[in-house]
């Protein structure tokens, strides 16, 4: 395994507490990474594969990881630009553009990312980013290091795919890291905004058909989801199951803020299997 990089983006529900907290939940070896949900990448960017398959449906977001793939140094310029700029005024006027140009789409990206508020991704019916302006005025951080994420990503294929086209791609040997939508079937929450698309219950139920089928063919699967029976019936006959703690930022004020457990899915160990106790209990859902 290789030094572990940060992520260059902050993502609600990223997943860098367990990346730095549970270590022993990754596999020690395997062959090729996928990663088809990739939002911050901060699992691929702890192990650091030679190899991997990235996806999302966020266009926006496949766009970025090619431009500081292919074109860091145009990026890393803009961005210093945009570090001088940064106003309210500029934030505004950014945050209505449309940029053609790889780089400039990238650099907007990770813009809007590090400075609006609590680095929501939010778009409304017409896919127009519309999160307001925060309080963080670096655009430049002292961990950026876009030569090096360049280097990182040169081994990846990055594509704007739906999940079970990219899943279908693994083969023996691979290793799949799938963090969804937390989705739960309950009489409340059908469903998830995902990107403009939606994240029904059948996305969940397909999912968890595609990652059977990917376990059969040899491959090492680990899930991130929510703590929830729904969930757990899909899995609980083909993965072990064990939940972890971890702490919730997402809220705007610490009152709110508090300790949730998810449930990790995987194939590759002996973990014992915990069922969630109450049936009917709710969860905070995350997108």
């Amino acid at each position: 395994m290789n030094i572990e990089m940060p992520p260059f983006l902050k993502w609600a529900g990223g997943k860098r507490w367990l990346t730095s907290l549970h270590t022993e939940q990754f596999p020690v070896a395997f062959n090729r990474y996928f990663e088809p949900f990739l939002g911050s990448g901060a699992v691929f960017f702890a192990l650091r594969p030679d190899a991997a398959t990235l996806s999302d449906l966020n266009l926006d977001l496949v766009d970025t990881y090619k431009g500081i793939r292919d074109e860091w140094r145009a990026v890393e310029k803009l961005l210093h630009e945009y570090h001088r700029k940064h106003s309210k005024e500029h934030y505004l006027k950014v945050r209505q553009s449309k940029p053609r140009v790889l780089a400039r789409r990238a650099a907007r990206f990770i813009y809007l990312n590090r400075t609006c508020w609590n680095a929501l991704y939010r778009v409304n019916l017409n896919g127009q980013f519309n999160v307001p302006m925060g309080t963080k005025t670096n655009v430049i951080l002292d961990v950026d290091d876009f030569k090096e994420l360049s280097s990182i990503l040169q081994s990846t294929d990055i594509l704007h795919q739906d999940f079970e086209a990219v899943i279908d791609r693994a083969q023996k040997g691979d290793f799949i890291f799938a963090d969804p939508p937390y989705t739960v079937k309950h009489n409340f929450n059908g469903f998830v905004k995902y990107n403009e698309k939606i994240f029904r219950w059948d996305d969940q139920v397909r999912l968890s058909k595609c990652l059977i089928k990917a376990k059969n063919r040899g491959c090492l699967v680990l899930v991130t989801n929510a703590n929830h029976p729904s969930i757990y019936e899909l899995y609980e006959n083909d993965f072990d199951l064990t939940p972890l703690k971890r702490n919730s930022v997402i809220a705007a004020s610490s009152e709110n803020r508090g300790v949730y457990e998810e449930l990790i899915i995987k194939n590759y160990s002996l973990a014992p299997i915990h069922r969630p106790r109450n049936k009917h209990s709710d969860v905070s859902i995350q997108s």
